[in-house]
C-alpha cells in the first residue's frame, strides 16, 4: 500500500502551481495582485501602491483597477479549479507549469461591476464564487472588500467561455 504524501509536499506543490499560473499573466504582477490559498479557496490581494489611485483628491482606487482586480480574481479562481483537478489526478505537474505549459485561461464574455463605495488607499481583498461551471461556460460572482468582509466596496458578475479541455 502506497503511503500518502506528507502534507508539506502537497502544500508546496499546490503553492508552486498557483504561483506558476499567476506568473503567466504579467498584468497581475504589474497591479501588485497576489493570492492567498487555503485549500482550494483563493483570496486575491491587491496590495496598496500609489499607482492604483485614480483620484488623488479623495484619494480613491481607480475604477479600472477595481474592475480589473475583480475580473482577475474570477479568472484565476476558474482556472485554479480546473488546474486543481489536473494536479490532483497527476495529468499536470508543477514542472510542466513552470516550464511554460500553462492552461489556457477562460475568456470573458461579459463582466458587470457594481461600485458600492470608494476604494480607499489601502490593501483590498476579493473572493470569487463560481455559480455555474460547465464544459464551455461559467458564471462567477466576485466581492471585494478592504477592512471588513461584510462591507464590500465593489462586486461583479461575470460570464466566461471556458477553454476546451483535453480529455485524458
Amino acid at each position: 500500500m502506497k503511503r500518502p504524501e506528507p502534507v508539506q509536499v502537497v502544500k508546496q506543490r499546490r503553492d508552486a502551481a498557483l504561483a506558476a499560473l499567476v506568473r503567466g499573466v504579467p498584468y497581475i504582477e504589474f497591479l501588485g495582485i497576489s493570492f492567498d490559498r487555503r485549500g482550494d479557496e483563493l483570496t486575491a490581494v491587491l496590495s496598496y501602491d500609489d499607482k492604483i489611485i485614480g483620484n488623488p483628491m479623495l484619494p480613491a482606487i481607480h475604477g479600472g483597477v477595481t474592475g480589473s482586480f475583480l475580473e482577475i480574481a474570477a479568472i484565476i479562481q476558474l482556472s485554479w479549479g480546473g488546474l486543481w483537478d489536473e494536479l490532483e489526478s497527476g495529468r499536470m505537474t508543477v514542472e510542466t507549469l513552470e516550464g511554460g505549459q500553462r492552461p489556457k485561461l477562460p475568456k470573458t464574455i461579459d463582466f458587470t461591476v457594481d461600485y458600492l463605495r470608494t476604494g480607499l488607499p489601502r490593501d483590498a481583498y476579493a473572493r470569487a464564487r463560481v455559480s455555474r461551471s460547465g464544459r464551455r461556460y461559467a458564471s462567477v460572482h466576485v466581492e471585494a472588500w478592504q477592512d471588513n468582509v461584510q462591507r464590500p466596496f465593489a462586486e461583479a458578475v461575470g460570464h466566461f467561455l471556458m477553454p476546451a479541455r483535453e480529455d485524458g
